[in-house]
């Protein structure tokens, strides 16, 4: 295997199949145009099918939808407060989707989705320069049905999009790297390499310089391969990235005092070497999150890891396929040390993993993959079965007073539909392979991926039932069917003891804070006018008020209500209440 990747790696150019009588991997020109449209109906069809969720989806859908309203695209605000925690690329783009299309949740989800789909496009392209067409159809298939990948490309994250950053920059600085290369198309690589790199640093800051950075040399340790220093254009690449990422930095600076230490200091090595964020997480936090992530690819792919990184050198000593599994590894054993944890801090590691991943598949006889995906297929049966005869046996346990057994009724058949559609195409494709030969492990490979992928989106569509406990929009849509007209503008709308992130979202406007400041405790000290800080405040101007909107959770309605404070429910869900003056 190692001498034949070597070979397709040194004459990739080679075996590129002629316009006129295009076969990539035994498939024709037709099928892989089907396979293409299937995966982008699969992957963008869906966007507006699934109301927004608190919190991180509300949360960024609001700030850009603040920023495209109000025009101020310097200072990010959300609810109306100077929000510091991230940088505002992400803003940017989403900002610019709804003023070119519209303000909705398939505009807010459009950029995640597109810097997933475009990573898939990255990824499969680079490996195909590195190692052959074959391999980089089957590393743009496998990323096409990672888990992980579908997952937070669908959610309003940071993510997908930091994701998309990083790989860029991998990829262009893996083809940099490549044998033979001229040092103005070296050049030309590595600073589009920077320019990835100062853009990521726009959508989540620090990290997009320590994970290449540290990747870079771990690898040189390791592999004691110090040629990409000489290629790495460090001045020039500094230039440009601190050229394109500084300029808001500074901006922001210096119209708001403290911004420095908040972001860099607070949001950066705090989070990392503190547990303040109360993100904690054992050591081994991210090992059941990549086993599930990885999916449907598990059983598979630790097989390839060793013969990976023994591919052989190219003739000037890189090892495109260990640089990319050290930065996975880095990646994982980063934000494993790290203080704070969230399950989507790992997704970078995925297009890397998948970079390696393909070309070790192309190399792999299909009898072999059949046999190494056979856990994946009983397994998918197994749950599919359990889905089927066991799903209602399991909602006693999972439910209660704040998610009632009839939201998880409601997902019941999207369950099984999406556990099916999974469990089918892992059985198919084991079959498939098992037959042997290329076009064999293409099929059996597109059938796999294409089918976990709409198997996911399923499941991720159903999980709609839920939004009565992670949604505002039935509630504020409730609430405006009992008073028979939409929302007041003019009349004052409060949030008391906490925020739900999507309801200014739905409301289309901003609300005023009651006695809750959590990650709003910057913006609030700089402009505390903007909130309410205690319940008795609130109470003086809510009396005084001849009309007003107020939502609050179900404990808190209780006690005021208690106290005499005057007020009318309109509308109520499992965890909220939501209020009228009058």
């Amino acid at each position: 295997m190692r001498r034949t990747v070597q070979s397709r790696t040194a004459h990739a150019t080679d075996d590129a199949p002629s316009p006129a009588s295009f076969v990539l991997a035994s498939l024709p020109r037709s099928a892989w145009a089907i396979v293409i449209a299937i995966v982008a109906f699969a992957w963008f069809s869906a966007l507006d099918l699934r109301k927004l969720q608190h919190p991180d989806e509300g949360r960024y859908a609001e700030i850009a939808r603040e920023m495209a309203v109000s025009g101020d695209w310097l200072t990010p605000r959300l609810n109306g407060i100077k929000y510091f925690e991230k940088p505002p690329l992400q803003y940017w783009v989403t900002a610019a989707s709804y003023r070119v299309f519209e303000i909705d949740q398939w505009t807010a989800r459009l950029a995640p989705a597109t810097a997933g789909f475009l990573t898939i496009v990255a990824v499969g392209l680079t490996a195909a320069s590195l190692a052959g067409p074959t391999a980089g159809a089957y590393a743009a298939l496998v990323l096409a049905g990672c888990v992980w990948h579908i997952g937070l490309s669908h959610f309003v994250t940071l993510d997908a999009l930091l994701s998309f950053l990083l790989a860029c920059a991998l990829c262009a600085f893996l083809l940099a790297n490549r044998e033979g290369l001229a040092r103005a198309a070296v050049r030309r690589w590595m600073l589009a390499a920077w320019a990835s790199i100062a853009l990521a640093m726009l959508t989540k800051g620090l990290v997009a310089i320590a994970i290449p950075g540290a990747t870079l040399v771990l690898y040189t340790v390791v592999t004691r391969d110090a040629g990409p220093w000489r290629r790495l254009h460090l001045l020039p690449g500094l230039a440009l990235c601190l050229a394109i990422a500084a300029p808001w930095f500074v901006l922001v600076s210096r119209g708001n005092p403290g911004f420095a230490e908040f972001f860099f200091v607070h949001e950066h090595f705090q989070r990392f070497l503190t547990s303040e964020h109360r993100r904690t997480g054992a050591w081994w936090y991210f090992l059941p999150i990549f086993a599930v992530g990885v999916m449907p690819w598990l059983s598979i792919m630790p097989w390839t890891w060793r013969g990976s990184w023994r591919t052989g050198a190219a003739a000037n000593g890189f090892r495109w396929a260990a640089f990319c599994l050290v930065w996975a590894a880095f990646v994982f054993v980063f934000f494993s040390m790290s203080g704070s944890k969230l399950p989507s801090y790992i997704l970078p590691m995925f297009p890397a993993l998948m970079l390696a991943f393909g070309p070790a598949l192309a190399a792999m006889p299909p009898r072999r993959i059949a046999w190494l995906l056979s856990p994946l297929a009983i397994g998918a049966a197994l749950l599919f079965v359990a889905t089927l005869t066991g799903y209602e046996r399991l909602i006693p346990r999972v439910s209660d007073a704040r998610t009632p057994a009839a939201l998880f009724e409601a997902y019941a058949p999207w369950a099984r539909i999406g556990t099916g559609v999974i469990a089918a195409a892992a059985l198919a494709g084991w079959f498939v392979l098992r037959r042997g030969g290329e076009r064999a492990r293409t099929v059996g490979l597109a059938v796999v991926a294409v089918g976990t992928l709409a198997g996911f989106q399923v499941l991720f569509v159903g999980h709609d039932a839920f939004r009565p406990t992670r949604s505002g929009y039935d509630i504020l849509r409730e609430a405006q069917d009992a008073r028979g007209a939409p929302f007041d503008r003019a009349v004052p709308f409060y949030q008391v003891g906490g925020y739900d992130q999507t309801v200014p979202f739905y409301l289309g406007r901003t609300t005023t804070l009651v006695a809750f400041r959590d990650e709003f405790a910057m913006g609030l000290d700089m402009e505390p006018e903007l909130a309410i800080p205690d319940e008795p405040t609130w109470i003086a101007v809510w009396d005084a008020l001849p009309d007003g909107y107020a939502l609050m959770p179900v404990s808190d309605h209780r006690r005021l209500a208690a106290q005499g404070v005057p007020m009318h429910v309109v509308a109520t869900d499992p965890r909220r209440v939501l209020v009228v003056r009058r």
